[in-house]
């Protein structure tokens, strides 16, 4: 054998020896993404700034107050100590605003079925997630819109399941063949719980229908008692109508979730220059205000009940009156709300990831990256919407979950940050290399060490050269995608034991799944 065909198997060892390295699944404590990596290094706002926003928020509850409470939150509130004036409006005095802040829960812990998928929402810990209400399903190879049925709720909840960068599973779509309101919601838990063990948002159009998925709950989680110790689904409430107006079903169905311990998402969602002001600072103040009476509102029932600052204003065009979800605005907004949450000290969510694209296309990919590394960036505890949604929150693509997931892997990374550490800044290696060595680093001990745990490798975005993807049979990125899907969706992925779903489906009017 030559020098150079000794040369060429030692380069082709190596190489066939890292690209399966990096195919072998990772060790947990290696991974060099995960769950929770603390953000917080955008700071959109000044401290002056955060401020100014805080006095206009307690200003605006002290001053105009709230419309439309219903009769049991007006009687909460005014215990309290709001106070309800001759126009029937709900005004918050500061006091008690600050009264309620000092007794909100605080690095709450969001629960999975499986306690590796728990959450830990302290400080600046950030986890990305679905969620939305679309009402249309996106096929990406014909660009038809459907209407999403129930297992389309299940399919999405098993990819979530096997996509380690999607952290919670927040449900993305509305079921439209049930024409129950009823079956309707516990079919939603219900679906959700069958398809994934991490974390599940749900939300519930009426007061009545929590007690049936509360059963359904207690079934899965083994008890009452059981269920109580860790709650691992909550309520997603949009308990007001911006501006300033309580929802008056949706704060009956936040207090029927207070009561059956299930934390809650206290969201308000304003449309900057429709339902909130045109200026961004002053649709982040309103959001503000909103969210702070609905801490008061959690609080007076039951203090330190687990609820997330749901500040979540979004953006209009304002040549259309069309929502810009995937606006650098729509960015900036995120951005600020995850500041203001840290300034309270409180858990928060809100929403980035969103596409005004009709299709997981260039569009679509930038307005992606660009919200979700900024909320990521900004220490957004929980980013929701971040993978799978078109048109403006209108539609849902189930191939967008598994392409989300890759681009999702790259925005942690960022999230992240840059280790420097005393054996990264030492010069040794450089000096070995370029005195002693090869010229190269890409046999270096160093080099081998931290491929796996300083670079993130893409599943299925390409990075292969003209001539491999020639090869290769050029193949495209929404192909690959569907590989994947398919492949996931092929194993039977369902997480109720068969017992449990056959004493609940004796009690409750569960769908039924189609499974592998």
């Amino acid at each position: 054998m030559t020098g150079n065909e000794v040369k060429q198997r030692r380069r082709s060892g190596g190489r066939s020896a890292r690209t399966a390295a990096r195919a072998r699944p990772l060790d947990e404590a290696i991974r060099p993404v995960r769950p929770g990596m603390p953000g917080g290094q955008l700071r959109p706002l000044k401290e002056t700034d955060v401020e100014r926003i805080n006095e206009a928020a307690l200003q605006a509850l002290e001053e105009i107050g709230f419309g439309s409470a219903p009769a049991s939150g007006r009687a909460y509130l005014k215990e309290a100590g709001a106070i309800e004036g001759d126009d029937g409006r709900i005004r918050f005095p500061r006091a008690l605003v600050e009264d309620m802040l000092a007794k909100a829960a605080r690095n709450l812990t969001l629960h999975g079925r499986d306690p590796k998928f728990d959450l830990n929402l302290s400080g600046t810990n950030v986890h990305y997630g679905t969620a939305g209400a679309a009402v249309h399903i996106v096929d990406p190879k014909t660009g038809d819109y459907r209407h999403p049925t129930v297992q389309d709720l299940y399919d999405a909840a098993r990819l979530v399941q096997r996509l380690d960068n999607v952290h919670f599973f927040q449900r993305p779509l509305v079921c439209r063949e049930f024409e129950s309101p009823r079956e309707l919601d516990i079919n939603t838990v219900y679906a959700a719980c069958a398809g994934t063990t991490k974390h599940i948002g749900t939300s519930f159009t009426e007061a009545a229908n929590v007690a049936p998925a509360m059963e359904l709950l207690h079934g899965i989680a083994g008890g009452e008692d059981a269920w109580r110790e860790r709650p691992f689904v909550s309520n997603s409430n949009c308990f007001v109508v911006p501006p300033l107006t309580f929802a008056e079903e949706s704060c009956e169905v936040m207090e029927a979730c207070i009561q059956a311990g299930m934390p809650v998402l206290l969201l308000s969602a304003g449309q900057a220059g429709a339902t909130a002001p045109a200026p961004i600072a002053t649709a982040v103040v309103q959001a503000v205000a909103e969210c702070l009476a609905g801490v008061v509102y959690v609080n007076a029932i039951k203090p330190g009940h687990p609820a997330l600052f749901g500040t979540w204003p979004f953006v209009s065009d304002l040549r259309t009156g069309a929502m810009s979800g995937g606006s650098g605005e729509q960015a900036l907004l995120s951005s600020a709300c995850a500041q203001m949450h840290q300034f309270y000290g409180l858990p928060g969510g809100a929403a980035a990831g969103i596409a005004d694209s009709k299709l997981p296309d260039m569009q679509a990919g930038w307005e992606q990256g660009i919200s979700n590394v900024m909320a990521g960036l900004s220490g957004l505890n929980m980013v929701y919407e971040a993978v799978g949604m078109h048109a403006s929150l209108l539609g849902f693509c189930l191939e967008s979950l598994v392409l989300g997931n890759d681009m999702l892997g790259q925005v942690l990374r960022c999230v992240r940050g840059i280790d420097v550490k005393d054996e990264f800044v030492n010069i040794d290696v450089i000096r070995s290399v370029v005195l002693d060595g090869p010229g190269h680093y890409l046999g270096h001990d160093q080099t081998l060490q931290l491929m796996q745990s300083e670079y993130v490798y893409p599943d299925i975005a390409d990075r292969s050269s003209p001539k491999e993807w020639e090869e290769r049979g050029r193949p495209r990125l929404l192909d690959s995608a569907q590989e994947k899907m398919r492949s996931i969706l092929a194993d039977d992925g369902h997480t109720i034991d068969a017992a449990t779903e056959e004493a609940l489906r004796a009690v409750l009017p569960l769908a039924e799944l189609s499974r592998p």
